[in-house]
C-alpha cells in the first residue's frame, strides 16, 4: 500500500465511538481520518461496508503484554493495549518495539508499587532466573525481538536490586521517579492482601506510604491506577486519592452502596475486568475459544488457557460483579473495558489479548449495559480517561485505528467478533 493512500469505508453503518451515525463514508489515510459524509475521492481505495459497521479501533484498559500478544490484539481489532505492569513504558517501546509495525499499540505502567514478596508474586513460579511461561512467550520472538527482550528485562532486573524501600513514604516517593524517569504512561499500585487470590496474608503497604506515593505521582503530572480485588480495598483506593481502579471488586457488602457513592464523587472511572472476576470464581471461556471467529487466531496455548480460569475463589458470585458493576454505571462512573490478560498459563485462565476484550463487552451488556455502552467503555471512554486523545473516535484528524465487522454490534454485542477488516493507523492489517 503506498504511504499516502486513501481508502474510503461506504455504505457501512458507523459508530463513531459514543453514538451511531447511520450510513456514510468515512475516509482516511496513513494521515488520520479524513472526511465523514464526504464524496469519495476519485483516487480512493474503496471498501464497501454493505450490511457491516465500522468501529473505531478497541481499546484493552487492563493487560500484561508481549510483542506476540500485541501482534494477536491487533488480529481481534484491538489496536492499543494498555499495559498495568510490565516493560511497554516509553524507554522499553524504544528498546523492544523499533521498527515491528504489525502489533497493537501499547502504554504502561512499568513496574506497580508493591512490598518484597507481595501481589503479584504469588501467581509467578519461584526459581531463578526467567519463569517458564516467559520462557515459552521468547519461543515466539524473533531472534531481533529475543534480544531486545532480553535486554529489558537485564535493566528491569538490575533496577529491582538496587530499587528504594517502598515500604517507606521516601522510598516510596523514589520509586515514583524510577517509574516517571523510565517512561511509565501512568501509575499503579497494587491494594492486595490475597484472600481471593487464595493467597491471605500477602505483604501489604500502608495507607500512608500508599498515599505518599499518589500524592508523588500527581505532582509529576501522572494517572494513579489501583489493583483491588475486594471492598475493603476499593475503599482503601479511594482514600489515598486514586484516579481509577483496574478492577471491580469482586464482593457485596452492606455498605456498598456508600462505596459507589464515593467512587463516582470523586470521579473514579472503573476497569471491570469481568472476565477475570468470572475466571476467579471459576468460569472458564471456552465456549469463546471454539466461535469460528475466534478459533483460527488462537494457537493451541491460548486455547488451553481460556478453557482453564484462576478457581481462586470459588465462593464468589458472578451476580455480585454484575450488580456492583451496574450500580457503579448508573451512578456516572466511567466504565471501562479491559481484561488483566497476560501470558498463556492455565492458572492464569480464562483470557487471551485481543478476544477477551470482546468477551468482556458481551459480559457487561449481560450485565445491563446497553451494546453502545459496552463500544463506548471499549472506545472512546478509555483513550478520554487516559489522555489518548489521538484516538478511540471516528472523528475527522484522528487516527485511523478502525475496524470493520460484519453485523451491528450497536444492537448485537456479539457482531463485535465478526471482523473482516483491521486499519491500524490507516494500514490494513487482515489480508483483504
Amino acid at each position: 500500500m503506498h504511504k499516502h493512500q486513501t481508502t474510503a469505508v461506504v455504505n457501512a453503518t458507523v459508530f463513531d465511538g459514543s453514538s451511531s451515525l447511520g450510513k456514510t463514508n468515512v475516509i482516511f489515510s496513513t494521515e488520520g481520518i479524513l472526511a465523514i459524509g464526504a464524496e469519495v475521492p476519485h483516487n480512493a481505495v474503496v471498501i464497501d461496508g454493505t450490511g457491516a459497521t465500522l468501529l473505531p479501533g478497541l481499546i484493552d484498559a487492563h493487560t500484561h503484554t508481549s510483542v506476540d500478544s500485541l501482534r494477536c490484539a491487533l488480529q481481534f481489532g484491538v489496536t492499543t493495549e494498555l499495559e498495568m505492569m510490565g516493560g511497554f513504558t516509553k524507554q522499553g517501546r524504544a528498546l523492544q518495539l523499533v521498527n515491528i509495525t504489525d502489533i497493537a499499540d501499547v502504554r504502561s505502567a512499568g513496574m506497580g508499587l508493591t512490598p518484597p514478596g507481595g501481589h503479584p508474586d504469588e501467581l509467578i513460579p519461584k526459581g531463578d532466573g526467567i519463569p517458564d511461561f516467559v520462557l515459552k512467550e521468547m519461543e515466539r520472538m524473533s531472534e531481533e525481538e529475543k534480544i531486545a527482550f532480553l535486554q529489558a528485562h537485564e535493566r528491569q532486573e538490575a533496577a529491582e536490586q538496587g530499587g528504594p524501600d517502598v515500604t517507606t513514604a521516601a522510598g516510596a516517593r523514589q520509586f515514583v521517579h524510577r517509574q516517571f524517569a523510565n517512561g511509565a504512561d501512568y501509575f499503579k499500585v497494587m491494594i492486595e492482601e490475597g484472600t481471593v487470590m487464595n493467597s491471605p496474608g500477602l505483604p501489604m503497604i500502608s495507607e500512608p506510604v500508599m498515599q505518599a506515593a499518589v500524592s508523588e505521582a500527581h505532582a509529576l503530572g501522572m494517572l494513579t491506577v489501583a489493583h483491588v480485588l475486594t471492598a475493603e480495598a476499593a475503599r482503601t483506593a479511594v482514600n489515598i486519592g486514586i484516579d481509577g481502579l483496574a478492577h471491580l471488586f469482586i464482593d457485596r457488602p452492606e455498605w456498598t452502596a456508600s462505596l459507589v457513592r464515593q467512587i463516582a464523587e470523586k470521579n473514579i472511572f472503573v476497569t471491570p475486568c469481568l472476565v477475570l472476576n468470572a475466571s476467579i470464581i471459576g468460569k472458564n471461556a471456552c465456549a469463546m475459544a471454539h466461535d469460528e471467529r475466534v478459533a483460527p487466531k488462537l494457537d493451541s496455548q491460548w486455547v488451553k488457557t481460556m478453557c482453564s480460569c484462576f478457581h481462586t475463589f470459588p465462593g464468589g458470585k458472578i451476580e455480585d460483579s454484575y450488580k456492583n458493576v451496574m450500580d457503579l454505571h448508573r451512578a456516572g462512573v466511567d466504565i471501562l473495558v479491559g481484561t488483566d490478560v497476560s501470558v498463556p498459563a492455565p492458572h492464569l485462565g480464562g483470557l487471551a489479548h485481543g478476544v477477551s476484550v470482546h468477551h468482556e463487552m458481551q459480559l457487561l451488556v449481560e450485565a445491563g449495559m446497553t451494546p453502545i455502552e459496552a463500544l463506548r467503555a471499549a472506545t472512546s471512554v478509555p483513550c478520554r480517561r487516559f489522555g489518548l486523545t489521538d484516538r478511540g473516535e471516528i472523528s475527522i484528524g484522528r487516527r485511523a485505528d478502525l475496524v470493520l465487522v460484519d453485523g451491528d454490534p450497536t444492537s448485537n454485542i456479539s457482531d463485535s467478533l465478526s471482523i473482516t477488516q483491521v486499519w491500524k493507523a490507516g494500514t490494513p492489517i487482515l489480508p483483504v
